[in-house]
């Protein structure tokens, strides 16, 4: 992919705040376009392809972890939240709800562009084929499917990856540094929780099976334990 070619969606119902992202994302060679409200961002998001979302909390409407929600009922897109609200209860719900990265208010420009090239750089298709098969689970990065007993579980892209790395290598104690590494990128200056938040997003997705078990190995991380 190349960056610069991206075409992003601001979110945001402070005009100022979306004119002074635009430009700095124009003057780096960006396509832009601009929404004031929740409502209208879910319509053209169903109406036109875009590369990634920065996505505002506090709108009026429906606020930015409402458009989020319905958001991922029908696109994986990347999303950055951008909040006045700094609390780690919000950047938790935030990333709960399928968010890559949330940047809190007053941000520099430069760090937006930054954050949001890592997460462009994140996205790149694969191209070749990967796919491990465990027990009843298959996962497939060239098409970022999963399969549990031959049914498809819906998961983002990085749920995807990331139980692919666990499942790739069972009985392998990943640490969460480990894991940021290898599906964030070395650069990832996100919040370091965001694992233990898809982790659990995957095992509520998966359930308990028999065969093995996706364990947490306390003060170390995580791995996938097979009997």
């Amino acid at each position: 992919m190349n960056e610069n070619k991206s075409k992003i969606l601001i979110v945001d119902d402070d005009e100022n705040i979306c004119q002074l992202i635009e430009l700095y994302l124009r003057k780096d060679g960006y396509d832009v376009d601009v929404c004031n409200c929740g409502e209208a961002a879910i319509e053209k998001l169903r109406e036109e392809a875009f590369d990634a979302v920065l996505l505002d909390v506090m709108m009026p409407g429906i606020d930015g972890f409402e458009t989020l929600e319905e958001v991922r009922k029908f696109s994986y897109i990347p999303v950055i939240m951008l909040s006045a609200r700094g609390e780690s209860m919000d950047k938790i719900s935030g990333l709960d709800r399928g968010a890559d990265d949330y940047i809190t208010k007053p941000f520099e420009p430069q760090e937006l562009i930054a954050r949001l090239k890592a997460v462009l750089r994140r996205i790149k298709p694969v191209t070749a084929q990967k796919q491990v098969e465990l027990c009843n689970l298959a996962v497939n990065l060239s098409d970022f499917t999963v399969l549990l007993d031959g049914e498809k579980i819906d998961m983002t892209p990085k749920e995807t990856e990331l139980l692919y790395t666990l499942a790739k290598t069972p009985m392998h104690v990943f640490t969460r540094e480990d894991l940021l590494n290898r599906i964030w990128g070395q650069n990832y200056s996100g919040d370091p929780r965001t694992v233990d938040v898809h982790i659990k997003r995957i095992r509520e997705k998966l359930g308990e099976n028999k065969s093995w078990r996706l364990t947490t190995v306390w003060g170390i991380g995580y791995k996938i334990e097979v009997d």
